[in-house]
């Protein structure tokens, strides 16, 4: 397990544990007491850290290289996943993960950002960083879920659009909008979910939904508290603060009505329980769908365009 900077007095804790355990099995157990002493002391020190997290430590935790990706949750809630590949004009974006499956029997067409877990895999996924092709296989997927009258299920995880020339050259941009003008007028219920980082173009160009939730530990905002930092600052050295002025956790965007709601996540992190993780969300996927199933083609579109295009606060002035 891999723990973050704020987390050192768990990790001290927790080793001492293990170093007690290794002794236990040679003194028949007499140090349990001991053993049992230091395991309340980890759990009371960790609701303490846990319950009182800055937004960069949240930035931290979204970020974590052992959470759950995509490919998890698929793995977790899903039944008969078929990945589907290609945008048909170029090739086959791994950075972004899609395809059909069933939750509980129903059928849903499922687009994520997959990220890596070593330096082949990340490689591999680019650090789920979509190119166009990425942004146009989910645009093919999601016409498909609309002809056949299946949900579309989105899962955010990514640190942007790739910024490459490439990217541009093959017109990233184009790519995201078209996305945009998509998601605002399908006629099938879209629910998306941040499962880690949501930034900027990159989260939104596949996270347009009817209903749009965020795991505890999670963010979401335009630009990384980093990239903010360097463009206010001309360092990275401030993006704590940048994180703090940015708003940019579930709370936040809870409390400014940007999403719809909030989703637990076990004590400590997303990545320290997989299956109680998997299973809030999949929770949250069927609630939605419950709901979503009931209003008409029209009518999901009428509130997906109503919901975006009430966000933020202005005055007029004369």
């Amino acid at each position: 397990m891999q723990y973050l900077d704020f987390e050192k007095p768990i990790a001290e804790l927790e080793g001492k544990i293990e170093e007690l355990k290794n002794l236990s099995n040679v003194s028949d157990g007499v140090l349990n007491n001991e053993i049992e002493s230091l395991r309340e002391r980890v759990d009371e020190l960790r609701e303490s850290i846990f319950t009182n997290l800055t937004r960069w430590q949240r930035v931290q935790l979204a970020r974590h290289p052992d959470r759950p990706y995509t490919l998890d949750y698929i793995s977790l809630i899903t039944e008969e996943f078929i990945e589907l590949h290609g945008d048909r004009y170029h090739s086959d974006d791994k950075a972004i993960v899609s395809g059909l499956a069933k939750i509980d029997g129903q059928s849903v067409m499922i687009i994520g950002h997959q990220k890596g877990r070593d330096t082949n895999s990340r490689k591999y996924r680019n650090f789920g960083m979509a190119n166009p092709e990425g942004y146009r296989k989910a645009y093919r997927l999601m016409k498909l879920a609309e002809k056949f009258n299946i949900p579309v299920l989105t899962l955010l995880d990514t640190p942007g659009a790739y910024p490459g020339l490439e990217a541009e050259e093959r017109g990233q941009a184009e790519a995201i909008a078209k996305n945009l003008k998509l998601m605002a007028t399908l006629k099938v219920p879209i629910i998306t979910i941040v499962i880690g980082e949501g930034a900027s173009g990159g989260a939104i160009g596949i996270g347009m939904g009817n209903e749009v939730y965020m795991l505890e530990n999670t963010w979401y905002s335009v630009i990384s508290p980093e990239s903010c930092s360097s463009i206010l600052w001309k360092t990275w050295d401030y993006k704590e603060q940048a994180a703090a002025v940015l708003k940019l956790t579930a709370v936040d965007l809870k409390e400014m009505e940007v999403i719809d709601g909030v989703l637990k996540e076990p004590m400590g992190g997303a990545h320290r329980d997989f299956e109680t993780t998997a299973a809030t969300v999949k929770e949250q996927v069927n609630e939605s769908l419950k709901r979503l199933k009931k209003l008409k083609p029209e009518k999901l579109v009428e509130q997906r365009i109503e919901k975006y295009t009430t966000m933020g606060a202005w005055e007029t002035v004369k």
